[in-house]
């Protein structure tokens, strides 16, 4: 049996690939356009070097996307090996050029002699939704920083004393800035109008944000340069912030919909501090398949939360956190290990005991999430939902 292997440069709009024989020879190397008709051929013309070909592409979703759902829609294994990899990899190859021939050549060569490269399938429907959905809200949450940052610094300029006392990054305080911006407006106002123009626009405990607005008034009599321009931008900032606020609470719908939809559902909002949206962001980063990873060990890694030996001679059991992994999965680990302590008793008493034997409070933190991990696996495996443990009974 032919063995082949080919090794993709994925690009926007363009792709090299090159194709290579047990031996490392190029039988192939050629750009395609991004188009099906193009990969179609390429997949054509490579499956007729040999057998069997295996596949490699330096991108797992993007621009590569039409590329690996042609290869996987055509029963080709195709595996993914990352741009700072292939970056290292190739300085241990002859040659300091860099182009996108040889980048190709180094995965395809990668993909011959390497047996720990994650393999791509076809992605779920509903793990896709719910990927594009997480991306979609991880941008609007950025945006609303932003713009929440950018609103404090203007407010800051022309009335500080409000800007101390607002919680901006509540839905009131915002609805409050589109109407009042300076501390004269507020005190024509007053306390009772004001109190009635918040609840009709249904601002919560409209009383309170109403005497927190004018007692901050009360104690501001000076007009600053730029004041007027200034309370425009303050009115336009608040505006974009509560339509921001709108779009989140919109995606955060559609995206406990399309969770609801997903056979896992119930098992991994089960676990305690994992929710509709840290879970989403789970199924978004491992694409909802534990087989790819094997073991709980390879998926705590892939998550950030395992340390790593860091031992040289005679110097042993030396840990470090790792380089390289998921970022987003990390966070997903972190933060609902943080909600966990709260909400659930085994996780409590595993942080406390951790931080008893002298770890940092980001060391318990983490060494609750890898256990968490290898509690996740387990009930992802066996198709379970999570059930605490019962309480020890005390001896008589």
């Amino acid at each position: 049996m032919t063995m082949i292997w080919a090794g993709i440069d994925a690009g926007k709009t363009h792709h090299h690939c090159v194709a290579i024989n047990e031996d490392g020879r190029r039988l192939l190397s050629r750009r395609v356009a991004n188009d099906e008709p193009d990969l179609l051929e390429l997949l054509t013309d490579v499956l007729a070097l040999g057998e069997t070909v295996a596949w490699g592409i330096d991108l797992a979703d993007g621009g590569a996307a039409l590329a690996i759902a042609v290869l996987v829609n055509h029963a080709q294994p195709v595996h993914y090996i990352s741009g700072r990899a292939i970056h290292r990899a190739s300085e241990s190859y002859r040659g300091e050029g860099k182009t996108d021939a040889r980048d190709a050549a180094v995965i395809a060569d990668q993909v011959r002699i390497r047996r720990d490269l994650h393999p791509l399938r076809g992605g779920d429907e509903t793990v896709t939704d719910l990927k594009i959905l997480t991306g979609r809200r991880a941008d609007l949450v950025a945006d609303r920083t932003r713009t929440i940052n950018r609103l404090r610094a203007q407010l800051s300029g022309i009335f500080p004393g409000l800007e101390r006392a607002l919680d901006l990054t509540n839905t009131g305080p915002l609805v409050l800035l589109t109407g009042y911006q300076t501390p004269a407006a507020l005190r024509r106002v007053g306390k009772k109008r004001l109190e009635t123009w918040l609840r009709n626009r249904k601002v919560l405990r409209a009383d309170r944000l109403a005497e927190t607005a004018l007692d901050a008034a009360a104690r501001q009599h000076t007009s600053l340069p730029g004041e007027k321009l200034t309370a425009q931008m303050v009115h336009t900032l608040a505006a974009e912030g509560l339509a921001l606020n709108q779009q989140v609470t919109e995606v955060d719908k559609a995206i406990e919909a399309r969770l609801r939809d997903h056979r896992d559902f119930a098992v991994i909002t089960s676990m305690p501090g994992m929710g509709i949206i840290l879970g989403a962001e789970f199924l978004a980063a491992t694409v909802g398949d534990m087989t790819a990873f094997g073991t709980a060990d390879r998926l705590a890694g892939f998550g950030g939360v395992a340390p790593v030996p860091r031992d040289s001679g005679k110097i042993s059991g030396n840990f470090r956190r790792p380089r390289r992994y998921n970022r987003r999965l990390q966070r997903v680990f972190y933060i609902s290990a943080l909600f966990s302590i709260r909400h659930c008793d085994d996780s409590r008493r595993f942080y406390e005991r951790k931080r008893a034997e002298g770890k940092r409070h980001i060391q318990a933190v983490l060494a609750l999430a890898r256990r968490r991990v290898n509690v996740l696996w387990a009930l992802l495996r066996d198709g379970r939902t999570y059930e605490p443990l019962p309480p020890t009974p005390l001896a008589a």
